[in-house]
C-alpha cells in the first residue's frame, strides 16, 4: 500500500490522526491533526510532536502490547482550554506497521461534567449552612435554652427563615429541572402581554409600596399577543420585577416598558420587547455573562438576606429559551439596570 493510500485514509477520518512507526516517528497525518499539533508532522519523531508523557506512554504501551490504549491530552488556546480523548490502536497496513493515533475533542463533555459537579457542590453547599444553623438551634433549644420562652420564641422565628430558605431552594430547584425538560417544547397557548404584566404589577403592588419604590408601566391599550405557557412567564416577569424592587434600592423607580415591534433585530422577525428597567446602584460589567448562572450572585451575602437561592435568572433564562426569546441584560454602575426579555409576536 503506498503512502499516497494510506495518505488518503488519513484524511478521510473525521477527526485528527496520525500514524507512528515502530521507530516513534510520524509516517502519515491528516490536515486536522495538523491543526492540532503544527505543520509539516510527516517524518518528525514522536517526542518533538507530543510532549505530554500520558499520551507518549500510551502509544508505547500499545507498541507494546498491541492493546488498545487510551488517555487524555490537554492543550490552551488563546480562549480556553481544550480536552482531547486519545485512543492509540495497533495497526498494520501493507508493510506499515504501527500505531493509530486520534483525538476526540470532548472539551464539551468535560464542560458539562465540570458544571453537574459545580452544581452539586453548590446545592450541597446552600442547603446545609441553613441546616447546620437549624441543628445548632435545636441543641440550644434542648439545653440552654430549654426553660427560657423569650429565647425559644427567638430561636423559632430564625429557624422559620431557615426552613423557608430551604424550602424556596427546593422549589427553585424542582422549578428548573421542570423548565430544563421542557426546553424544546415550544409553548403554542396566545397570550396578551398587556393583562399578565398589568396583573403582575398588581399583585406585586404591595411590595413595592413597602420598599416605597414606584412602579411605572409604559404599554399599549391594545392587546400585544405572544406564543407562550401563561405560568411561565409569570414567573420571568414576576422574577425581574421583584429583583428590580430589591436590588435597586427603596425609593427608586421600576419602569416596565411593552414595546411590539414589526421586525425585531434579535429574532430577525415580528417581535416584542419587554424591559424591566430601575434607577439603582447598576452592575458592574464584569457580573453581566454571568449573571443567568446556576448560584451566581454579584453580593452573596445581600442576595441571601434578601431571599435569593441564586437560581432566578437561570430559570429565567430557560423559559425564555423555550419560548425561543432573547434576553439581554445592560447595566453600569450608578446607572440602574435594564432586564429586556424579546419574545415572537404572535402570527
Amino acid at each position: 500500500m503506498t503512502f499516497d493510500v494510506i495518505q488518503g485514509l488519513l484524511d478521510a477520518l473525521p477527526v485528527p490522526t496520525l500514524l507512528v512507526s515502530k521507530g516513534e516517528r510520524v509516517i502519515g497525518a491528516n490536515a486536522r491533526v495538523e491543526t492540532l499539533l503544527g505543520q509539516g508532522l510527516s517524518g518528525r519523531h514522536l517526542i518533538t510532536v507530543l510532549r505530554q508523557p500520558s499520551v507518549l506512554d500510551a502509544i508505547e504501551a500499545c507498541e507494546a502490547s498491541r492493546q488498545t490504549q487510551t488517555t487524555r491530552y490537554l492543550t490552551s488556546t488563546d480562549r480556553n482550554e481544550m480536552t482531547y480523548q486519545v485512543h492509540c490502536g495497533y495497526v498494520e497496513i501493507a508493510d506499515a506497521k504501527g500505531v493509530l493515533v486520534s483525538f476526540e475533542d470532548i472539551t464539551h463533555v468535560e464542560a458539562i461534567s465540570q458544571m453537574r459537579r459545580d452544581f452539586v457542590a453548590n446545592v450541597s453547599h446552600e442547603l446545609r449552612t441553613p441546616l447546620t444553623a437549624l441543628m445548632g438551634f435545636i441543641e440550644t433549644l434542648q439545653g440552654p435554652a430549654k426553660n427560657d420562652p423569650v429565647a425559644q420564641e427567638r430561636f423559632l422565628g430564625i429557624m422559620m427563615t431557615e426552613a423557608s430558605r430551604m424550602n424556596r431552594l427546593v422549589s427553585d430547584l424542582l422549578s428548573l429541572s421542570q423548565v430544563e425538560s421542557e426546553e424544546r417544547i415550544r409553548p403554542s397557548l396566545s397570550i396578551d402581554l398587556t393583562l399578565l404584566i398589568g396583573s403582575i404589577l398588581r399583585s406585586i403592588g404591595p411590595v413595592a409600596e413597602k420598599a416605597r419604590v414606584a412602579l411605572v408601566k409604559e404599554a399599549p391599550s391594545d392587546p400585544i399577543l405572544v406564543p407562550g405557557d401563561e405560568d411561565q412567564l409569570r414567573q420571568v416577569f414576576t422574577n425581574l420585577i421583584e429583583n428590580a424592587i430589591k436590588y435597586g434600592g427603596n425609593d427608586q423607580t421600576v419602569t416596565v416598558k411593552l414595546t411590539q415591534m414589526e421586525r425585531d433585530p434579535a429574532l430577525r422577525g415580528p417581535g416584542v420587547r419587554v424591559e424591566v428597567c430601575d434607577t439603582g446602584p447598576g452592575i458592574d460589567q464584569v457580573h453581566l455573562p454571568r449573571l443567568t448562572e446556576r448560584f451566581y450572585r454579584v453580593d452573596s451575602h445581600r442576595s441571601r438576606e434578601m431571599g435569593g437561592t441564586g437560581l432566578g435568572l437561570a430559570i429565567v433564562k430557560h423559559i425564555v429559551n423555550r419560548h425561543r426569546g432573547r434576553l439581554k441584560i445592560d447595566s453600569s454602575p450608578e446607572e440602574g439596570s435594564r432586564f429586556t426579555v424579546i419574545l415572537p409576536a404572535l402570527d
